[in-house]
């Protein structure tokens, strides 16, 4: 069975869709023996990322086993994790 999701780094707190996924649908990624199952809370665009767990406003988006933004509002777990609730750290040329 082909998986809907891929999670890269047992550090990441997203993993990426491999299609799109519906609101509603239990999607289990694995790695290094590791597996987790999430119920997705809304839908997810093919090549998106969606929330493994609750993550915080203000704190890092795991992904590649480094933070590669923060969250710009609460994020659940299932939620789809994208521009309009990250935000990228890096390259932005204010800090």
């Amino acid at each position: 069975m082909k998986p809907k999701a891929i999670l890269i780094d047992t550090k990441d707190n997203v993993a990426t869709a491999f299609q799109e996924l519906k609101a509603g649908d239990k999607v289990t990624v694995s790695l290094a023996g590791k597996d987790i199952t999430t119920t997705l809370v809304m839908d997810i665009p093919f090549g998106h990322k969606f929330a493994l767990a609750d993550i915080a406003a203000h704190k890092p988006v795991v992904k590649y086993g480094e933070a590669i933004g923060l969250a710009t509002a609460a994020i659940k777990a299932g939620q789809h994790v994208h521009i309009h609730n990250m935000e990228s750290q890096k390259g932005r040329g204010d800090k």
